[in-house]
């Protein structure tokens, strides 16, 4: 069954690549500030009906504003699901103008010390923690250090999964599947990038989980950013881009929660009216000619600027 989540790497921290966040967020980012708006949205979700947040330890403060605002509205383990990923550190400084915002290690001294960290904040309220952004090139799956303590890690009852980026998210797919150690898998597949969707097919067949993110590519496939087709498709349906977008993303078989990255209480509302639009025939028809080639979107996506 498709459902709607919630990320939180737009929200968490000052800069981000999404297109338009300027206009969203202002010039007041402190932390302040950015807390009460990720207070805001958290509670929109909820009430929305919003169960799974998804977070990660280099989403700058990300995981503490969610600890707090679960502590503060008296919300129980179970009530919802928190998932985190460790590997990537936030390093940014929280300046807008920081040379480099995220520094990768998927060591296992990593993942031990950022586990205790992400514990020590979430506490009881983690049902998931991912490896962040892997990759075949990384050899983080080949690792067995870092396999047995995922193992020891899913033996206390806290699901493993792993995210995905880049071109070969495919091939990093497969070789997640082949370890029969991962409960979910979180990849990126939106109207631009289709190429992890037969990967993903076969992870839902052999029982994992599906996450998608990334479903309005940062940004290119909102009303700031949709190319032509899909501003004609959405207008057409009366809905925005983004909604119908991520309705495209609800309708595969394979997906099980489809994140939001909504940045304010507006995007997250026209996000979450995805789930009314029926995804047809003709929309498949009509958008897919969106499709790029792997490589190309990704050397796009890398170009998008932080701001």
């Amino acid at each position: 069954m498709q459902e709607m989540g919630l990320g939180l790497a737009a929200l968490g921290r000052p800069a981000y690549i999404t297109l338009g966040r300027d206009e969203d967020l202002g010039g007041d980012r402190d932390v302040a500030a950015m807390r009460a708006r990720t207070w805001e949205v958290l509670d929109a979700a909820r009430a929305a009906g919003v169960r799974y947040y998804d977070t990660a330890r280099s989403y700058g403060l990300a995981e503490e504003f969610l600890a707090g605002w679960l502590a503060d509205r008296g919300i129980r383990p179970g009530e919802v699901e928190a998932g985190s990923k460790w590997g990537y550190e936030y390093v940014g400084g929280w300046r807008m103008d920081a040379g480099r915002h995220e520094e990768k290690d998927l060591s296992a001294a990593r993942l031990r010390r950022q586990l205790g960290e992400t514990r020590e904040l979430l506490g009881e309220h983690l049902s998931l923690y991912q490896i962040h952004s892997a990759t075949v090139e990384s050899g983080v799956l080949d690792d067995e250090e870092v396999l047995g303590e995922l193992r020891a890690l899913r033996a206390e009852g806290v699901a493993v999964g792993l995210s995905t980026t880049g071109p070969r998210q495919a091939a990093t797919i497969d070789e997640a599947i082949a370890t029969g150690l991962f409960d979910t898998v979180q990849s990126t597949w939106n109207l631009l990038e289709r190429s992890a969707g037969e990967a993903l097919a076969r992870a839902h067949a052999a029982g994992l989980g599906v996450i998608v993110k990334e479903g309005v590519a940062n940004g290119r496939l909102t009303a700031r950013g949709a190319p032509p087709a899909l501003v004609r498709a959405a207008r057409e349906r009366g809905v925005t881009p983004d909604a119908l977008a991520l309705a495209a993303v609800l309708a595969r078989p394979w997906a099980g929660i489809v994140l939001s990255g909504a940045a304010t209480t507006a995007q997250l509302a026209e996000n979450l009216a995805a789930t009314a639009v029926t995804w047809d025939d003709a929309a498949e028809e009509a958008l897919a000619e969106l499709a790029e080639d792997a490589e190309t979107y990704w050397a796009r996506r890398a170009a998008l600027p932080w701001s």
